[in-house]
């Protein structure tokens, strides 16, 4: 079970839900598969309120820096990134719809991580990545499902709620929400984990599953409950500035790659850590930038929009890069 310290997620949404529909929340819809990717957008605005921000991980902050592959990638795929150095945007976040979560706050976990790639010749390759080594459910349906049943599971609701009986079927996305780490030293000292799996392709035609994990260069190091009391409820944003002006934050980029056998389309199933790990290279942040809101609300990112040598293996991609155009439309 959790440690009691650290609040769930789960109680931050349902807070933030009774707030949303107390100030005359929409309604939730019932899930559409041909509108999947919008409704998941309302969904989010749903449990959160929509604030005209980014639908989810809505608190954050940018940096550029540079990405240097290894001599191992371009065996595993021929994408384009991997013929040399590249210029890369990265975006930290906290969890959530609320552009002010506290970052002491547990539930502003998982924390988030995305990265754009400038390809040469033009073009962008985006990953999109947290600090949790899985997902709550196997399907995007399954998640609006999820989300859906928040409205009708607040601390009043009678019982079992519909949240309830969703965990009684899905223990999974239960241990996703109550086996959180505490809050990170920083950003730069948080693994961070590619929710979906990817198919590599190298010149001989070999086709490998792959699942993406970024490793900090400064370790893991996560705050005890006492430092948590200790901090201000921006200090993850206001740490990380300084940090890149002293000194380059990295992460080596692993490709974990699947055996016959393992999901490649349920990504609430972590694949056992005995697959082999292959370095991808090494992502160098040693950039700071202006982050305005403007910036922000431009800054898209596209999973799905993958180069050649890359491949979707898992059909939530696609739902994902459906979804995130959809909320930045609304937020401009």
């Amino acid at each position: 079970m959790h440690d009691p310290r650290w609040r769930t997620t789960l109680t931050i949404v349902l807070s933030a839900m009774a707030l949303s529909n107390a100030a005359g929340g929409t309604a939730m819809a019932e899930t559409d598969q041909s509108d999947l990717p919008a409704q998941l957008v309302r969904d989010f605005h749903g449990a959160f309120g929509d604030r005209h921000a980014r639908a989810v991980h809505a608190k954050g902050i940018f940096f550029e820096g540079s990405f240097q592959p290894s001599v191992e990638a371009p065996r595993l795929s021929t994408a384009s990134l991997f013929t040399g150095r590249r210029p890369v945007t990265v975006r930290f976040s906290d969890f959530t719809g609320l552009p002010d979560i506290p970052d002491t706050s547990g539930d502003a976990n998982p924390r988030g991580l995305a990265i754009k790639f400038d390809l040469p010749g033009g073009g962008t390759y985006d990953i999109v990545s947290h600090s949790f080594n899985g997902f709550p459910v196997a399907t995007a349906a399954e998640f609006s499902t999820l989300l859906q049943a928040l409205p009708k599971s607040g601390p009043d609701a009678p019982k079992p709620t519909p949240l309830d009986t969703f965990f009684a079927s899905h223990p999974r996305a239960l241990a996703f929400f109550t086996t959180q780490k505490p809050p990170p030293e920083s950003f730069a000292t948080s693994a961070y984990f590619g929710v979906n799996a990817f198919y590599f392709t190298n010149a001989a035609g070999q086709k490998l599953p792959v699942r993406y994990r970024f490793v900090p260069g400064a370790g893991e190091r996560y705050l005890t409950a006492d430092a948590v009391k200790a901090s201000s409820a921006n200090f993850l944003m206001d740490e990380i500035g300084p940090r890149v002006a002293t000194h380059p934050v990295t992460f080596t980029w692993l490709a974990q790659v699947g055996d016959p056998g393992d999901k490649i389309d349920d990504p609430s199933l972590a694949w056992p850590e005995s697959r082999r790990q292959v370095t991808l290279g090494v992502i160098t942040i040693d950039k700071a930038v202006p982050n305005t809101p403007e910036r922000d609300r431009a800054l898209l990112f596209l999973p799905g929009d993958v180069p050649s040598g890359i491949g979707i293996a898992d059909p939530m991609v696609e739902v994902r890069n459906a979804a995130y155009p959809v909320s930045f439309g609304e937020r401009q």
